[in-house]
């Protein structure tokens, strides 16, 4: 039992960090590149922040990372509350519209390239701290490209589907922006429905695997090559 408890505890040691920065920071980025684009709306509302309290969600922030946790799940997911945005106050608002919502995850994988350069400093650390920062380092380059590429997934309410609603031409946007009403059902489908009842069919569809697994993979070990740790 206390040899459980400690590997939880320290489980949680190398997680909640970058879980809070990598969620905070990417709505953070919505709100100020809102804001310089024309909508102070998150200003307004203290979302422009780097205080993680003003961003978390009980769900996404604390109960699904801390339930995958004690779960022992491979890795860590999870959400902030969305930034609010009026898109009618920004400045050109179908391409504003695309950079907003490409500012989250392109924060995202700006925080996972600089914490692979900062694994260089590692040997500098004394051992028993280099291999606690190391796994801080490794599990930031891990959610924040799982967040940036789950978050581009063509598909509202996220980043991805706004980015594409925003690129596509009217007679396709319209369409695809009305799936928002639909959009968080379609996702926990394809997370967890599919992939259960498949497995109850004895097959093994995982949708999630195949649209983010895999290009969270790649992308990894595209940034570990770009930083020169791989």
């Amino acid at each position: 039992m206390g040899g459980d408890l400690q590997s939880i505890v320290y489980t949680a040691s190398v997680w909640i960090v970058p879980v809070l920065l990598a969620v905070t920071l990417h709505e953070a980025a919505h709100g100020w590149t809102a804001w310089k684009l024309g909508d102070d709306t998150a200003r307004t509302l203290g979302r422009v922040s780097f205080n993680p309290l003003r961003h978390i969600d009980p769900v996404g922030t604390v109960a699904l990372p801390g339930l995958l946790m004690i779960l022992s799940a491979p890795f860590l997911f999870g959400w902030a509350k969305p930034v609010p945005v009026n898109f009618l106050r920004l400045r050109d608002p179908r391409r504003a519209m695309v950079i907003v919502a490409a500012a989250g995850p392109a924060m995202n994988f700006g925080l996972a390239y600089i914490s692979a350069l900062l694994l260089h400093l590692m040997p500098l650390l004394p051992s028993d701290a280099a291999v606690w920062a190391s796994a801080n380092l490794i599990n930031m380059i891990k959610i924040n490209v799982i967040l940036a590429v789950f978050n581009m997934l063509p598909l509202p309410p996220l980043d991805g589907g706004r980015v594409a609603v925003g690129l596509l031409p009217p007679a396709l946007a319209a369409p695809l922006a009305r799936m928002e009403r639909f959009g968080f059902a379609i996702i926990i489908a394809i997370m967890f429905v599919i992939p259960l009842l498949s497995r109850q069919l004895g097959q093994n569809i995982d949708p999630f695997a195949w649209l983010v697994i895999g290009p969270v993979n790649y992308v990894a070990q595209i940034i570990a090559i770009a930083a020169g740790i791989q």
